[in-house]
């Protein structure tokens, strides 16, 4: 007898499976746990998790576990951690509940990012792509909850960050330039910048390579860190590679 299987022969919609466990991360020895009010590590098929260790000076740069939600959070967060004014970064930092009035329920949000500058002023940072950003239900509700966040005393003020200006692109360059950051080589950072200075004809990151002494690698690698420090200067949005228009920053 020959069976009809289900989602074979005559179901041809997606089997609906099982919501899979969050991704739980073990202890590391020597890497500080993430401390956040809730973890986004849920797999998704809609967004990009990201796990990544990053240092601050908060927490006496020993290396703590960030978990983001999506790849466009992970960027602007590097963007943050990138910054030699940032005393300390949070992850998933808290949670705020408010009531919206126009669908007539209590709803509880939890924060992106809270950045700590050097100054001692805290930011909350609010990450969301350009075509939610434009909806009016999301206008009132980031209104609503930055209210509650004042109310609750978690930052000085909240600030939007619109996902889609980090392109594909500029989220790749962000990442290696965190890569190369964290390797740090300042004999190389000094060695390219002083190059940089002196041509007169620079136009392209590889114009650079003959006149510094260095093999070609530590200097590519610096260049990524010059640009990571505002130093040298690069379009972000196209591949940052030897090819890229690069000049001194003013």
């Amino acid at each position: 007898m020959n069976y009809v299987i289900d989602h074979d022969e005559w179901n041809h919609s997606p089997r609906k499976l099982p919501r899979a466990s969050k991704i739980e991360l073990p202890p590391i020895h020597g890497v500080l746990s993430f401390e956040g009010a809730r973890s986004p590590s849920s797999r998704s098929a809609a967004s990009q998790k990201v796990f990544l260790t990053y240092r601050t000076e908060a927490d006496n740069w020993k290396p703590r576990i960030g978990i983001c939600e999506s790849a466009a959070e992970a960027a602007v967060a590097i963007e943050l951690l990138l910054s030699p004014n940032v005393f300390d970064l949070k992850f998933q930092p808290a949670q705020v509940r408010f009531f919206d009035e126009e669908d007539g329920k209590h709803h509880k949000y939890t924060h992106d990012l809270l950045v700590e500058f050097c100054t001692g002023e805290r930011r909350l940072i609010f990450v969301r792509n350009a075509a939610s950003l434009k909806k009016p239900r999301t206008q009132r509700q980031i209104q609503l909850i930055a209210q509650a966040s004042r109310r609750e005393r978690l930052a000085h003020d909240m600030v939007v960050a619109n996902a889609t200006d980090y392109t594909r692109q500029r989220r790749d360059n962000l990442f290696r330039m965190f890569l190369y950051v964290s390797d740090p080589d300042p004999e190389a950072d000094e060695i390219v910048l002083a190059a940089a200075r002196r041509l007169k004809t620079l136009w392209h990151m590889q114009d650079i390579f003959p006149h510094v002494g260095i093999h070609q690698s530590r200097a590519f690698a610096a260049c990524y860190r010059l640009v990571a420090r505002k130093q040298l200067w690069a379009d972000l949005d196209h591949v940052l590679w030897e090819w890229s228009r690069i000049e001194v920053a003013a």
